[in-house]
């Protein structure tokens, strides 16, 4: 056992091969680190916010685990085994190429892979020195002197209450394969509100009675010290700060980078939050180059998505969002169309609507439009192409698949742009249901009406088509692209 050689000694050794420096932000973390373990206290979990490296250290602390003590079992759990695999690749190759550890490294190829590995040590010991394995992996009839797990509360593990129970569960059964007196490293952020990163008096959750790290000693790092100044200013200045609260919203931000759990409950949509406007689009082309302005500004990318319904009045609605960026990144919903079909009509349901959304994406200049094909939407975009084709117009139909809950999907798309008060909306949006929509929503209600909500989220959320790289003003790219003249349209 090396016990001369510390943490803080062993990192600053390595960061130097790495023609790095260690910030303080990092000694501090690895201080603790080297207390609690030296302390002996077998139970640690350890927030910092997005960014910090905090994986990266607890790799280092790793490897200086098992430079002291090459007998070690260390299993690294995380949501998938991609991301413990990670882990592991990156401690085998500090031990390999740090200066201190070199020598752990075996003759033997196959004792040295990428997602296990086993030192040079004295025990012959069934289990490898170090292995990765997913949070739902079967670990039954494994042994480890420590388990590390990082990040397995992730949105695919903590969504929806049956999620957050069944990682409960999985974390649970692994403190069989712990040995006597093994220890234990939660390393992450919260995910949800119900987070299993609560202890003691954080137990608040309206899901669990207790908390799920109860007893365990921890160390929380947010971006912001209780002073408002940044943790690390050196990699993230004040205004930086501010810029990324704006980016990624309120409740985003006080999760991943202040480490508060948010509920999901006290989620709402405030309409007081929206501008609005008046005016129409201005489509000219100046050598051979389409520009479109709204009310003198220069709009630079579009978003359509098209969320179909078929059925009763009193389900679903079919409903496409268009939502304009311009140069300045002020958001514009400029048209919200709640899509209706005519039983007379001689055409089918699903034509019907195609046609619709075809003159709509003429008539606002759409170069592109996604279509969720979950449920019936599968078989929508064939027949959009074909009504695309029929009228000439040159507009990409692309298709989406949404694999988040709805309600997180409409949080995330609407949360850090009202923050930021960067979302117009047209005068004409008032006369749909979409402002009582945003009145009427919560999160946790399952009644709520949400359908244009929803279909604004997915045009808020995907990546924007910047204006000229579809189609033209109304029919073909050779029509609109034909002269070098200016014209002007006003729609």
């Amino acid at each position: 056992m090396n016990s001369n050689i510390s943490l803080k000694l062993f990192a600053v050794v390595w960061n130097q091969t790495q023609n790095q420096t260690t910030p303080p932000i990092h000694l501090r973390i690895l201080r603790w680190l080297e207390t609690s373990w030296k302390a002996q206290d077998t139970r640690l979990l350890l927030m910092a916010f997005r960014s910090c490296g905090k994986s990266t250290l607890v790799g280092i602390f790793a490897a200086w685990l098992l430079y002291n003590n090459p007998n070690l079992r260390i299993m690294v759990m995380a949501a998938d085994s991609i991301l413990a695999k990670k882990m592991v690749r990156n401690v085998k190759r500090i031990l390999e190429r740090h200066p201190l550890s070199s020598h752990l490294k075996p003759a033997k190829l196959d004792q040295w892979a990428s997602d296990r590995f086993t030192v040079n040590r004295t025990q012959e010991l069934r289990d490898p020195s170090m292995i990765a394995r997913g949070v739902t992996s079967n670990i039954t009839g494994s042994r480890a002197d420590v388990v590390i797990y990082d990040d397995v509360e992730v949105p695919n593990t903590s969504t929806t209450m049956e999620k957050r129970n069944e990682l409960r569960e999985r974390l649970s059964e692994s403190t069989f394969i712990l040995s006597a007196g093994g220890a234990q490293l939660y390393v992450g952020t919260p995910h949800t509100y119900d987070t299993i990163y609560a202890v003691d008096e954080d137990a608040q959750s309206s899901d669990q009675s207790e908390a799920f790290l109860d007893g365990f000693k921890d160390l929380r790092v947010p971006i912001l010290m209780g002073s408002g100044e940044s943790a690390w200013p050196a990699r993230f200045s004040r205004a930086e700060i501010t810029a990324l609260e704006r980016q990624v919203g309120p409740n985003r931000f006080a999760s991943q980078m202040m480490l508060r759990p948010t509920n999901i409950s006290e989620g709402r949509l405030n309409p007081s939050q929206l501008k609005f406007y008046d005016g129409a689009l201005e489509y000219s082309e100046a050598q051979q180059k389409p520009i479109l302005k709204l009310n003198e500004k220069r709009l630079v990318s579009c978003s359509a998505w098209w969320d179909p319904s078929f059925g009763s009045a009193s389900g679903d609605a079919s409903v496409l969002a268009i939502v304009f960026t311009d140069e300045n990144g002020q958001y514009y919903l400029h048209h919200l169309a709640y899509i209706r079909t005519n039983a007379n009509d001689p055409d089918d349901e699903a034509t019907q609507q195609c046609k619709k959304i075809v003159a709509l994406c003429r008539q606002f200049y759409v170069p592109s439009v996604s279509v969720e094909i979950n449920g019936i939407g599968k078989f929508l975009p064939a027949i959009l192409k074909r009504e695309m084709r029929s009228v000439g117009y040159h507009c990409a139909v692309v298709e989406r698949s949404s694999r988040i809950a709805k309600t997180q999907r409409i949080l995330e798309g609407f949360d850090a742009v009202l923050a930021a008060q960067a979302l117009s909306v047209h005068a004409s949006v008032k006369q749909t249901p979409f402002l009582t929509e945003m009145r009427e929503w919560r999160p946790t209600s399952s009644n709520a009406k949400d359908d244009g909500l929803d279909a604004t989220a997915g045009a808020l959320s995907q990546e924007p088509i910047r204006i000229g790289t579809g189609g033209g003003a109304r029919g073909s790219r050779q029509n609109w692209q034909g002269g070098s003249s200016i014209f002007h349209i006003k729609n």
